[in-house]
């Protein structure tokens, strides 16, 4: 099977929690597009969820999509099942911990169930390039001046919930 799009993603947080970003690339025919967006307080796992998001959210129908990333965190939420395990426990990890970023979780599950979704996973910081290209768009957006609030998680901390 043929990947039809390319989605290349890196998230990160200055301080964790602090401010964060998301940088994407996606790469499609003859097209590229570059995403990316901060938040004035949030999470490095937060970001590393958030950008494959965004991506899969643009893409008007069903697609074969590749995603390259260097989060194991979401390559193994979805590929070793994790995160459906935590949708299906009433996103508990265990009987005890909440499973965290459920509200992503959710989303990232229903995205890929609509599209045919791969991943790949790059060791961060060892020259992939479009991974350190992501890497900088995603410090970038958590370093810019035009940092959007992350509500979901604002609001947890807030209410002492994480």
């Amino acid at each position: 099977m043929t990947n039809d799009v390319l989605i290349y993603s890196d998230g990160s947080s200055l301080g964790n929690p602090g401010p964060g970003g998301y940088g994407v690339i996606m790469k499609w025919k003859d097209k590229e597009l570059k995403l990316s967006q901060g938040f004035r307080k949030t999470t490095n796992n937060r970001m590393e969820l958030l950008g494959p998001i965004i991506a899969l959210k643009k893409l008007k129908k069903p697609e074969n999509v590749l995603i390259t990333t260097d989060s194991r965190y979401v390559i193994d939420g979805i590929e070793k099942g994790w995160a459906k395990k935590w949708q299906k426990n009433n996103w508990m990890r265990d009987r005890k911990n909440k499973a965290l970023n459920s509200d992503l979780w959710k989303m990232l599950i229903e995205l890929c169930d609509y599209h045919t979704v791969n991943f790949f996973w790059v060791k961060g910081h060892m020259g992939h390039i479009e991974n350190e290209e992501c890497d900088l768009l995603a410090k970038n957006a958590a370093s810019s001046n035009d940092l959007i609030i992350d509500e979901k998680f604002e609001s947890k901390e807030l209410s002492n919930e994480r």
